[in-house]
This record gives structure tokens, C-alpha cells and sequence, in this order.
């Protein structure tokens, strides 16, 4: 995929990454803890982060999962966070469509962690 973009484009994706990643960094449980009782994707932002951060999960699925999770946290999106009932509906957008993408890269673990940080109750074991 990446074959098919311009050689401008291609340099310029580890330095998009980067800058994505330490948004990421600075912001994303500060804003998720912020507004996780309002959003009904908080647990799939939050897998989706413990999947990012995974030593294991390929760069690529990085990338993605990345990039999603640099939209939710940005101030600045298509419709603003702050419209009641509608503000996060482009956040979830974009974080589903990513998590479609890689969703077998999210793992059970990735899952259990993000429980925990939102201090949800353990999911019984699927055995």
C-alpha cells in the first residue's frame, strides 16, 4: 500500500507518526478519562491504545490505531466534541473504521488492560 503513495508522502510518514504518537502521549488518557462515561467507545479507545503501545503489533497496525487515536484526541475535528449527542460521533467514526482494519491485531489482553484502566469489571473468561 505504502508503494502506491508519492516518495514525498512516504518520507514524511515516520515524522507523521511520531508527532501523532506523542499527541497520543500527552493527551489521550486525559481526555478519555475526561469524557469516558459519555462515549460508548471508551473501552475499544482504550484497547485500541493498549494495542499501540504493544511491542508485538506490527507498525503498520501502529500506525492506524495511532492515527485514530491522535483524532479522538485532537481538539480540533469535523464536528466538534462539545455539540451534545452528536460531538463524538466522527471520534467513533474513525476509531471503528481503524479498529476494523486491524481488529484481529486487538488481543484479549489489550481488552483486559483497558477494562482495568476504566475500572470496568473483568469480562468472564470465553472458555
Amino acid at each position: 500500500m505504502t508503494s502506491q503513495l508519492p516518495e514525498t508522502t512516504r518520507s514524511q510518514l515516520p515524522a507523521v507518526i511520531a508527532r501523532n504518537e506523542r499527541m497520543v502521549e500527552r493527551g489521550f488518557w486525559k481526555k478519555l478519562l475526561k469524557v469516558a462515561g459519555r462515549i460508548p467507545f471508551a473501552e475499544d479507545a482504550a484497547a485500541a491504545y493498549f494495542c499501540a503501545a504493544d511491542p508485538v503489533t506490527p507498525s503498520s497496525v501502529k500506525g492506524i490505531l495511532i492515527a485514530a487515536l491522535a483524532y479522538f484526541v485532537t481538539p480540533v475535528d469535523l464536528i466538534p466534541d462539545f455539540i451534545a449527542g452528536i460531538g463524538f460521533t466522527d471520534d467513533a467514526a474513525v476509531l471503528a473504521m481503524a479498529i476494523s482494519l486491524v481488529a484481529g491485531q486487538i488481543r484479549p489482553e489489550h481488552r483486559r488492560r483497558a477494562r482495568a484502566a476504566l475500572h470496568l469489571p473483568p469480562l468472564p473468561d470465553s472458555d
